[in-house]
């Protein structure tokens, strides 16, 4: 039997989640990743819940609250974004003000979990599930700070983290693993589009009924397939960009590595030259203080021989100046 073909989780999101009677599916997702029961009530809009595709650059934005009235993002993330830490930081603090009226106290301010499911390879690390919330230690016992009595009372929570959003980021290009417990099947399935017959997951059963694609109409096949082939054609337009990019970069790297070595040489043979003409220079210099003092060595035996009479030939002969020299300095 050929194995069943599921739309993607970003697509169905903007169609078929969106109904109350698929909460099953987000309610899966959620409790598995926080491993506690999460039941949503409804959907939420919101400023940063915008359906319109361009509008979001190919994410896909849902936001829903459970019970307790606990906030949910949930983004689907395709294209890298350098600056996805701070955006997801913009999007929970943003929703928390957009959540509280004027004039209401900072205790009505409400949990917000941030579930990122990102295609790319953000930042650097090992692990393809990360959690991040917000603790406060001590600078030198480097012990956590930790709720009072009464505010653990007062707010149904043991921890300071449990008040503040708490994010997930899902890099599921990352799981290269044989799927063995239930949130495993999840980011199998997230990375994959693959279900197991019969998965332990929460949410997975039901995603096998509403998410199949032969399940679809006939209208939401061509919309769905249209959206596909344009992320193709996208997919290969950027990686085409990178290649030529590549191209272009090799050659301005090489033009101006030639041009710096170029100047880098003539610098160095500047100064090269220069060291060795100082080196000549003061060999020369000194072969010709030598020289020069030799000569005035001569002068002074020649004219102390003279002083004393002796006569020119004689004086030739022992200094080795020219007759002629002798009568110029003799005159």
């Amino acid at each position: 039997m050929k194995d069943p073909k599921y739309i993607r989780f970003d697509w169905a999101m903007k169609k078929l989640l969106r109904n109350k009677a698929n909460f099953v599916v987000l309610e899966g997702l959620i409790s598995t990743l926080l491993n506690k029961d999460i039941t949503i009530v409804h959907l939420l809009e919101s400023e940063s819940n915008k359906e319109d595709r361009d509008d979001k650059q190919n994410r896909v934005d849902l936001l829903a609250e459970d019970s307790n009235g606990d906030k949910f993002i949930i983004e689907v993330q395709s294209e890298s974004e350098y600056s996805y830490f701070q955006r997801i930081l913009f999007g929970t603090s943003k929703l928390i003000t957009e959540y509280i009226n004027t004039g209401q106290g900072y205790d009505k301010v409400q949990k917000v979990y941030s579930i990122n499911i990102v295609y790319f390879d953000l930042g650097r690390g090992t692990d393809y599930i990360y959690h991040g919330k917000t603790e406060f230690r001590g600078v030198h016992t480097n012990d956590i700070l930790s709720l009072s009595p009464f505010q653990k009372q007062k707010y149904e929570c043991d921890e300071v983290s449990d008040l503040y959003p708490e994010y997930y980021i899902l890099k599921v290009n990352g799981f290269n693993a044989v799927a063995k417990s239930s949130l495993e099947e999840w980011i199998q399935f997230l990375k994959n589009g693959e279900i197991p017959e019969n998965p332990k997951a929460k949410g997975l059963k039901e995603a096998q009924k509403i998410m199949l694609y032969e399940s679809m109409s006939k209208s939401d096949k061509a919309a769905y397939q249209a959206l596909v082939k344009e992320e193709v054609i996208l997919r290969a337009n950027v990686v085409t960009a990178m290649g030529e990019g590549r191209l272009e970069g090799l050659a301005e790297g090489r033009a101006e590595g030639r041009a710096e070595g170029i100047a880098e040489g003539r610098a160095e043979g500047r100064v090269q030259g220069l060291a060795e003409g100082r080196v000549q220079g003061l060999a020369e210099g000194r072969a010709e203080g030598l020289a020069e003092g030799r000569a005035e060595e001569k002068l002074s035996i020649a004219r102390n021989l003279i002083s004393i009479g002796m006569d020119l030939s004689s004086v030739s002969q022992a200094t080795g100046l020219s007759i002629e020299e002798l009568k110029n300095f003799n005159q």
